[in-house]
């Protein structure tokens, strides 16, 4: 990558938990976390390094969220594609992973099974039924790609398909090829 990148030392950083949230025991927060105010984060969630979980947020068993992702306020999660409170679902859980870098603006919804690609950045107020890729914007209900993004999170290209040719980003430097 030809731009600089600095990352926070972690350093063995503690999550920080504000209250009244709640981390059920079984659910794994790597360090440097943040988890605000009024979330819950249940046994059989991962958390990776220095994610940010924003207020008003649930994250299930069954999720598992990067290094470094950023989860805006009152983000959903689901773990059943079909739920009935007469045939519960435990402990198969439909899957989601949210891999490093990626981006959950206020207000997402991600629909289980789901996968969002690193560094993607979904829009405040999406509904993720599918499947995001590296790098991807998406927007909308159904969220659907609109564009692709840096790893800093600066609009590299706009529309459906990555472009063939290298991008370099105006913000940081950074040179990416998304296309083929």
């Amino acid at each position: 990558m030809a731009g600089t990148m600095q990352r926070r030392q972690r350093l063995g950083t503690p999550p920080r938990i504000y209250p009244p949230s709640i981390v059920a025991p079984g659910a794994v927060l790597g360090t440097d976390t943040v988890v605000g105010a009024f979330c819950f984060v249940a046994t059989g969630a991962v958390v990776g390094d220095g994610t940010r979980i924003q207020s008003h947020t649930s994250v299930w068993d069954g999720v598992t969220l990067g290094h470094d992702v950023f989860v805006g306020p009152g983000c959903q999660f689901t773990n059943v594609r079909h739920p009935r409170a007469t045939f519960p679902r435990a402990p198969n859980w439909d899957r989601t992973f949210v891999e490093d870098g990626a981006s959950l603006g206020a207000n997402a919804v991600l629909v289980a099974p789901v996968r969002v690609g690193r560094h993607a950045l979904v829009g405040a107020g999406a509904v993720v039924t599918r499947d995001v890729p590296a790098h991807g914007v998406v927007v909308g209900n159904p969220a659907r790609v609109v564009g692709w993004a840096c790893v800093c999170g600066a609009t590299l290209a706009r529309g459906e398909r990555p472009p063939p040719e290298p991008l370099v980003c105006k913000s940081c430097g950074s040179e990416l090829r998304l296309g083929s």
